[in-house]
């Protein structure tokens, strides 16, 4: 179990975040805190992996937090939940495992999540057996596909639509871009974007863009696709010797 202290000086917030992550088998919410200063006497007596931290509280804000549990001995990993945007740049040099966004979206809170699970192993199908199915099965309006995930490009989620791209053709399902990833958990597939998944075999080029991100382009797609920088690392890692 990943054990977590919420910080937040609005209690609907703390109890809304604290229900969300109650809802993943992973999670166990050891704590919560209405300020800076609780916060810190939290996470010395509580001994949290995560602080899941707002960003803007009176007289001492979470970045200040996020500084001051550096020096403590068992130092905490750090995820900020705001509703402002302006502060992520900041955030990242405190080496947030992710930077959350106020009204909390489960799919955005699930992918913060899986990076956590991933940093603690704490996965929780991680000791089950796994089946790797031969086919991807997309139900059309009237047939079902069957797609050889090696065939598959990239997959991405738009209006609530996921859409699987092969080099000719477009297949769309109502499954959530996270279904789809842990059916194609065994492939080559990587996530490059909280909304997107590319197949690594198929990367031809990675351009630095602004801002840390970084532009890719795929073998045989005209399409440039976005590299959130929080995955570049991660990805530079899975695709050089």
């Amino acid at each position: 179990m990943i054990k977590v202290v919420v910080v937040d000086d609005e209690r609907f917030s703390r109890e809304e975040l604290t229900y969300l992550l109650q809802k993943h088998e992973s999670i166990e919410v050891i704590g919560e805190a209405d300020s800076g200063d609780a916060a810190i006497m939290k996470t010395i007596q509580l001994q949290p992996d995560v602080l899941f931290l707002d960003v803007e509280m009176p007289k001492m804000d979470g970045m200040e937090v996020a500084k001051a549990v550096q020096e403590l001995k068992n130092v905490p990993s750090i995820v900020f939940a705001t509703a402002y945007p302006d502060f992520a740049v900041e955030a990242f040099r405190h080496e947030a495992v992710d930077y959350l966004l106020k009204p909390f979206e489960e799919e955005q809170l699930a992918d913060a999540i899986a990076r956590l699970e991933k940093k603690f192993g704490a996965d929780p199908e991680v000791h089950t057996e796994e089946v790797k199915p031969s086919k991807l099965a997309v139900e059309g309006e009237e047939d079902i596909y069957y797609l050889d995930p090696v065939n598959v490009m990239y997959v991405y989620r738009e209006d609530r639509v996921t859409k699987i791209v092969e080099k000719s053709k477009v297949h769309e399902t109502k499954w959530p871009l996270k279904e789809v990833e842990q059916r194609l958990k065994g492939y080559s597939f990587f996530r490059i974007h909280k909304s997107y998944l590319v197949n690594l075999r198929y990367i031809e080029r990675l351009t630095p863009w602004f801002n840390g991100a970084y532009q890719l382009e795929l073998r045989g797609k005209d399409e440039k696709l976005s590299v959130s920088r929080n995955y570049v690392k991660d990805l530079r890692k899975q695709l050089e010797l």
